[in-house]
Order: structure tokens, then C-alpha cells, then sequence
């Protein structure tokens, strides 16, 4: 019910003295009847305010009222006309000064029947909007049921509303991706803003433009894998029916995504059998059959990739999210690992490594308390799988000691000793460099000194005495009787470059 329609009841015989621009649109809320002469603070914004005036002592006191309720964010002003006589000239301009809507309430109305009024007539639209909100979401429904797609659906809620209308995830995915096409920058500031908002719906401003974003399903609940209607516009300027109709749309949009998630399902555990085959070292006719089963061209040539969520992430979540921005990529399939991990078999194409990284990296802020490494093999055929299974884990090794919220490396980005260092077993990297340093971190931790650091300095400037002393702030000579020291406790030479590669491996193994 709009303020219009309210000061058109004839039983009422309200008369309107002022009307800020916009207001007799505006819809009616609750009412409120008061006499206090400060009752901003009872306000939550929106009201109707009922007043007989009791509160007016004199002209200052209507400043010092309507400001009050201004600030409490109401609407409307109804003063009653009977203690007066009418409504004081000074009302009418404090109204003006603060854009509060202002009408006379005839001193034989009683405030009773207004407030009955509004009330019945807001039960009344209140059930009209439900009638109608049910015939909408059956219309929906039938035309999901008679072969509509979602996208079609999304272009008949955009025309009935005015904005245009997309679908994204957490990572920027479009599922419906409307009319033309965001840029990057876009897309970030969306992700950003569902991913960090602590209410749903929420507006994220993204350069000149706004769009407002509103949950699918529950929406708080695990952003990162989570979906959102993305509205061009703001949507707390909207009508109801406008509000009303992007929610329906959103609950159609989580069915779905439920029957799309029911797909993905029945995928997974052949993708799981694929991945089991691949490790016991399966043929490459069994991995073809297990791939083409997963619904993969095995002929074509595929990137695999291993993720985790630290700390302690389930697999299920991690397999999601990175089923997420592999369904981006084009045909792919995604196995939960023994070890935590999820593995993907990706397409290969010339930019998978930079759309992943932009992909995973939208999801960084939903990540303050954890971490997402993800590591690549390069392009692999069918006879070479394996071996690209244990590049892509090397490379995750490589990405999630790089720290950060989101860390991905791949096989080309990992230098030589470093991948050299990803194949060897934690505990046997450990053992190692206990076995070669151990008297020295000893030393440091029994005297406090430095002498680790001064032997990483040395050999991270291949062996300079000068620069190494500079580094450290120490004169040469204090270097020279360090290195001294390390080489008489590990019993190495360290003038000779064996000794110096078996050192240098010892501490990047720390």
C-alpha cells in the first residue's frame, strides 16, 4: 500500500499538507502512535508516525520533534487536529526543512482507525503478494519442466524488472552469464562483495555501475562454492514485486542447481576409479576406459591438477571448489584423493594456467582462516598420465609451502632443485638435514648464535666474504671464523662445490 492510495480513503478524510518528492510512491510501513517530544529512538526507519501534538509547547518544539523522527528514518508525519484546532504552521516547515512527509488526520478520526486501516490493508497486500509470488513460481516451474533453460528464464525476469540478470559462483563462473559480457575487473568486485557481505542481498559497486547480488539457498553458508544472482542496479530503490520476483527466480536457480550438483554426483566415483587405476599403475587402455566413462575424450591431451584446503579441509569441499572452476575450463571430471586432495583431469588449452589462477584467486577473501594450493602438470596423452600425476602433486608440495591464502605453481614454474627437493618425502627431507646441519642448529640453539643464517647468506652470494658481511652488518673476518666454525661442525669443505650443493639442499630441506 503506497501513501497515495491511503490519503485517497474516503472514511479516513486525511488532507495532505507537504510531499517531498517521491514519497506518495513510497510504500506504507508500520504505524506508530507517539507523544513524546524525541522519539527517534523508538523508530527502525520506514514509519508512519501518529502524533495529537500533546508533546508541542511551543514553535521550537516541531524542530525539535520532526528532526527526531528524520533521523529515525520515518516517512510520514499524520498530526491529529483536535487538541489544536489544525496542524501549526511551524510543523508544515519543519517537515519541509527535513523532507518528512506531513497529513492532517480530521479532529472525529480517531488514531484507532488509521492504524486499522493500514494494518488490514498491509495483510491484504501482504496476501496478494504471496498469491502472486505463488503464481510466478508456478509459471517458472512449468517452464523449467517444458524444457526452458535457465538462461531463458533469467531474460524473461530481466525484461519484467528492468535489470539485466546473471548467475555467477564464488568464482566468477557464469551460469548465466546475461547479456554481453563482464570484464575481469567486474567480476572481481562481484566475487569480492558476495564473498566478504555480511547479509545477503548486498549491493557491490564495480567502477560507474552497481549490481546487487542475492543468495541462492541459504547463502551464508559456504561462500566459496556458493551461487548468486547478480542484478544490475540497487536493489534497495526496488518495488516489492520487483524484490519478489529475483527471489523466486533465485529459489528456481537452486533447483537447479541441486538437479545440475545430482549430475555431478554420479561422476565422481568413476572419476575416483580413473584416479585409483591411474595410481596402481593401470594400463593406458583401462585409464582410457575409465576416462571416457568419466565423460573425457581420452585422445585428447589433459593437465591434471591436485588441490588442498588447509588446514584440515574436507576433501568434499575442496573437490567442489575446484570442480567449480574446472567446470569454466571445458570437459572435465573431479576425484576426491586418499590423501585430502582433490585431483582434476582438466583440458589442456594455452591459457589454463592464468584462467586458474584468476579463478582461484577470486575466492582468496572467504580464505582468512585457511589456505588453497593447487599444483599443475604440464600436457599430458593418455601413455603419460601417471607421471603427470606425480608432476602435478610435486607441484602442489611446491605451492603449499609457498604460503599465502591461494598458492598455485606448475610444473614449469618449479626450478630444477626445487622439484627435486618435491619428490623426496618430508620426513626423508628432515632426515637429511638433521644428518648434515644437525651440529650446527644445535649450536645456534644452545648459544644463540647465528650461524645458520650467515651459511645461507654465504651461499645465497656464492660465497662472498665481503657481500655476506655487508648483508649481515658484520666485518669480514667475523663471517670467515663462522664459516669456519659450520665447516668444522658438519665436516664439510666448503670451498669445494659438492660439499656446497650438499649443504645448500640441507637447508632448503629445513
Amino acid at each position: 500500500m503506497q501513501l497515495a492510495e491511503l490519503l485517497e480513503t474516503p472514511s479516513l478524510g486525511l488532507r495532505l499538507l507537504h510531499a517531498p518528492e517521491g514519497s506518495l510512491e513510497r510504500p506504507v510501513g508500520r504505524t506508530i502512535t507517539i507523544d513524546l517530544l524525541e522519539p527517534g529512538r523508538y523508530l527502525s526507519g520506514g514509519e508512519l508516525v501518529l502524533t495529537g501534538l500533546v508533546w508541542r509547547r511551543g514553535p521550537e518544539d516541531s524542530e525539535t520533534f520532526v528532526s527526531s523522527i528524520a533521523e529515525g528514518g520515518a516517512t510520514c508525519l499524520l498530526a491529529g487536529a483536535a487538541l489544536l484546532g489544525a496542524v501549526p504552521d511551524d510543523l508544515v516547515e519543519a517537515c519541509r526543512r527535513h523532507r518528512v512527509a506531513l497529513v492532517e488526520v480530521p479532529g472525529d478520526v480517531a488514531f484507532a482507525d488509521v492504524t486499522e486501516y493500514v494494518a488490514a490493508a498491509g495483510a491484504a497486500g501482504a496476501s496478494a503478494r504471496m498469491s502472486a509470488s505463488l503464481a510466478r513460481q508456478r509459471q517458472l516451474l512449468s517452464a523449467i519442466a517444458s524444457g526452458r533453460s535457465l538462461d531463458e528464464l533469467a531474460a524473461r525476469v530481466a525484461s519484467e524488472i528492468g535489470h539485466a540478470c546473471r548467475v555467477l559462483t564464488a568464482s566468477g563462473r557464469h551460469v548465466v552469464p546475461g547479456p554481453g559480457e563482464l570484464d575481469p575487473e567486474t567480476v572481481d568486485a562481484l566475487t569480492r562483495r558476495f564473498l566478504t557481505a555480511d547479509l545477503l542481498p548486498a549491493v557491490a559497486e564495480a567502477g560507474d555501475h552497481r549490481y546487487s547480488l542475492f543468495p541462492i539457498g541459504s547463502g551464508l553458508a559456504d561462500r566459496l562454492t556458493g551461487w548468486t544472482v547478480a542484478v544490475e542496479g540497487d536493489h534497495t530503490t526496488w518495488p516489492r514485486e520487483d524484490l519478489d520476483m529475483v527471489h523466486e527466480f533465485g529459489a528456481i536457480t537452486a533447483l537447479d542447481r541441486s538437479r545440475r550438483d545430482e549430475g555431478l554426483r554420479v561422476r565422481r566415483p568413476l572419476a575416483a576409479a580413473t584416479l585409483a587405476h591411474l595410481e596402481a599403475g593401470a594400463s593406458p587402455a583401462e585409464i582410457a576406459t575409465g576416462l571416457r566413462q568419466s565423460g573425457l575424450d581420452p585422445d585428447r591431451p589433459l593437465v591434471l591438477a591436485v588441490a588442498e584446503l588447509g588446514p584440515g579441509g574436507p576433501p568434499d569441499a575442496v573437490a567442489a571448489v575446484l570442480e567449480d572452476v574446472a567446470l569454466g575450463l571445458g570437459p572435465s571430471v573431479v576425484a576426491s584423493a586418499r590423501d585430502g586432495c582433490a585431483v582434476a583431469f582438466l583440458p589442456s588449452r594455452p591459457d589454463l594456467t592464468d584462467q586458474l589462477r584468476r579463478s582461484l584467486t577470486r575466492l582468496a577473501p572467504a580464505l582468512v582462516r585457511g589456505s588453497l594450493s593447487v599444483g599443475l602438470s604440464g600436457e599430458s596423452g593418455i601413455e603419460a598420465l601417471a607421471g603427470a600425476l606425480e608432476e602435478a602433486r610435486f607441484a602442489h608440495r611446491v605451492a603449499r609451502s609457498g604460503g599465502g591464502s591461494v598458492a598455485l605453481s606448475s610444473s614449469e614454474e618449479v626450478t630444477s632443485h626445487v622439484l627435486l627437493l618435491a619428490t623426496v618425502p618430508d620426513d626423508i627431507r628432515r632426515t637429511y638435514a638433521q644428518r648434515v646441519l644437525g651440529p650446527v642448529l644445535e649450536h645456534d640453539q644452545r648459544s644463540g648464535s647465528d650461524l645458520v643464517l650467515t651459511l645461507d647468506r654465504f651461499l645465497t652470494y656464492a660465497g662472498s666474504w665481503t657481500r655476506t658481511a655487508e648483508s649481515l652488518h658484520l666485518h669480514v673476518n667475523s663471517v670467515r671464523y663462522r664459516i669456519s666454525r659450520i665447516e668444522e661442525l658438519t665436516g664439510r669443505d666448503l670451498t669445494t662445490m659438492e660439499d656446497r650443493v650438499d649443504v645448500f639442499l640441507a637447508l632448503r630441506s629445513l
